[in-house]
């Protein structure tokens, strides 16, 4: 009886502790509630907001699911870079903004206590000014996974038709473009912007890359530039912008023409 008795309450115990820890577990949440996200909030959405800017590079802090300075920063960077309207609000199109360049995304922290967001006002959207923050281009060697993930992407969205020096040359130009003042600062910027890349705007840019495309962006990032340094190119049979013919052409890979 007394055996009997032990097993059945070792059981219940186990039960207890195990109902206790799903209690206390919360996940990780991998989509943003409806809630607009302003500065001062707190809860999960801002946990998946820090997460997925740090993925991409643009925040640095402790994913803390505090929206903070630094994260009212990040946010006002990453609407700068992607063309949009800075004003470091998350509403519906810069959370489709940041969804979209971060699919990859995984959430790593728990969804952490309170609700989401709560404070409701305007999103982002539109053309905007840049935040007047001075930041300077990464060096390549401290390049992501994620960065190298979207290189990637581009390439074989962009050139998976083209000879493997074609490849490298588009790889190239994505690279010298991260170098450029007149372009953004970060790679996700570079191939997110709007109106640069064919790829982003049909969607091809979501293909799976194969290994040619990832080898090409290996073979840019250790120095080879077939280009000579061009940061833009165009395919003169099915180019529709006249202001491109006005670019200094430099050579032809290919079926592409890369400018200056």
């Amino acid at each position: 009886m007394n055996k009997r008795l032990l097993v059945i309450t070792v059981g219940l115990v186990a039960v207890l502790l195990v109902g206790i820890q799903f209690k206390n577990h919360k996940p990780a949440q991998e989509t943003f509630s409806e809630a607009t996200i302003k500065y001062g909030a707190e809860g999960s959405d801002v946990y998946e907001l820090q997460g997925r800017l740090k993925h991409l590079g643009f925040y640095y802090g402790n994913i803390d699911g505090d929206f903070g300075y630094n994260t009212l920063k990040s946010v006002k960077w990453f609407q700068s870079e992607f063309g949009m309207k800075v004003d470091g609000i998350v509403g519906p199109k810069t959370k489709l903004k940041l969804w979209e360049a971060t699919r990859s995304w995984k959430p790593s922290a728990p969804a952490g206590g309170g609700g989401n967001a709560g404070n409701t006002g305007g999103g982002g959207g539109g053309g905007g000014t840049s935040s007047g923050a001075v930041i300077k281009p990464p060096s390549l060697q401290g390049l992501s996974e994620n960065d190298l993930n979207l290189m990637a992407n581009a390439v074989y969205g962009e050139s998976r038709g083209e000879p493997y020096i074609g490849q490298v040359a588009v790889a190239a130009v994505i690279l010298n473009r991260l170098e450029s003042p007149s372009f953004p600062h970060t790679i996700s910027g570079v191939i997110f912007q709007p109106g640069a890349f064919t790829a982003v705007a049909d969607g091809q840019i979501w293909l799976t890359p194969n290994e040619t495309a990832k080898k090409a962006v290996r073979e840019a990032i250790n120095g080879n530039d077939p280009t000579n340094g061009c940061i833009y190119y165009f395919n003169p049979e099915t180019a529709t912008s006249k202001w491109i013919w006005t670019r200094t052409q430099i050579k032809t890979i290919g079926k592409h023409i890369f400018c200056k």
